[in-house]
């Protein structure tokens, strides 16, 4: 590591400490030339394969972005869409796979996002499954229904009868 002071080719490293999150690591450096410290910080790099075979670096932006666009209109708080960004990265980042697929991404998105809320989840798996038809949403369904306890027609929010059956509303 060059020192960003006098540019010497060397550095030692005098602390080292993860993150909060966990996802890196910042050490502190001192320069054996002109003895000034400063910090770095190491991230592990994580690339996603796009459909196009385009690689880019994996982004929890990028994750929020669009399970942000699932959310539109719904009581999902901006703390809620962070911390199912970090589980997304925890989760793909557990895999140690240095290249992951952007189906990979999705797969790793839908687990969280249905625990958040079943119609977002509804909403993303539309796309990201490429529903063509009625029966495709009708099967998502009937799979979120038989996962839930039998007693439980209510969404994650408590609220919202989003898999009651028409029938039990009456």
């Amino acid at each position: 590591m060059h020192c960003p002071f006098c540019r010497h080719p060397d550095s030692r490293v005098v602390d080292s400490r993860t993150t909060d999150d966990g996802t890196s690591i910042r050490r502190r450096r001192q320069c054996p030339d002109c003895g000034r410290r400063f910090t770095t910080v190491e991230t592990a790099s994580l690339m996603v394969i796009k459909r196009s075979g385009v690689t880019e670096p994996f982004s929890r932006n990028k994750v929020i972005a669009g399970v942000r666009k699932a959310c539109q209109g719904r009581p999902v708080t901006e703390d809620a869409l962070a911390q199912l960004g970090q589980r997304v990265e925890e989760a793909v980042r557990a895999t140690g796979a240095a290249e992951l697929s952007t189906h990979d991404v999705g797969l790793a998105i839908l687990g969280p996002l249905q625990d958040l809320d079943l119609v977002a989840y509804l909403r993303f798996a539309s796309v990201y499954r490429a529903f063509d038809s009625l029966e495709d949403f009708e099967a998502a369904i009937v799979e979120l229904r038989e996962q839930r306890p039998p007693n439980d027609t209510r969404g994650p929010d408590g609220d919202s009868d989003v898999l009651a059956p028409a029938h039990a509303a009456d």
